[in-house]
């Protein structure tokens, strides 16, 4: 993993996402890691351009780890109702795929076939 990105190694890079590289088209989930590691380095509108969810997935582990420490500890399961909640799962589903969606489209209007394939194992 990239933690300093001095020779610009985070834009340069080939993903390792096997769906992009075998179709030149990002899944759901790409960019998440340029994400947080643009969120790491203090640069928060490059992390959000990689990945809208990147910077909330790091604020989300720094604030629920210490709570699940805390519950396995104290032995209570206060947590289950928010972990485990159906509606919530629903909710990022559906979030999920507009975004995604918004995603594929933005990316198939701004690159030619012969970019999206250069992006994949197909060169």
């Amino acid at each position: 993993m990239i933690i300093f990105n001095d020779v610009n190694q985070l834009k340069a890079s080939q993903s390792l996402c096997p769906l992009k590289m075998a179709t030149g088209f990002p899944c759901p989930s790409c960019g998440i890691t340029k994400s947080i590691v643009s969120f790491y380095q203090g640069n928060l509108i490059e992390s959000f351009q990689y990945h809208i969810l990147g910077p909330i997935v790091v604020v989300f582990c720094l604030f629920i780890i210490p709570l699940l420490i805390f519950e396995i500890l104290s032995k209570r399961n206060f947590l289950n109702n928010i972990l485990y909640n159906r509606k919530l799962a629903y909710a990022l589903a559906i979030f999920l795929i507009i975004y995604h969606s918004i995603r594929l489209y933005l990316f198939i209007h701004s690159n030619s076939i012969d970019e999206i394939l250069k992006q994949s194992i197909w060169k």
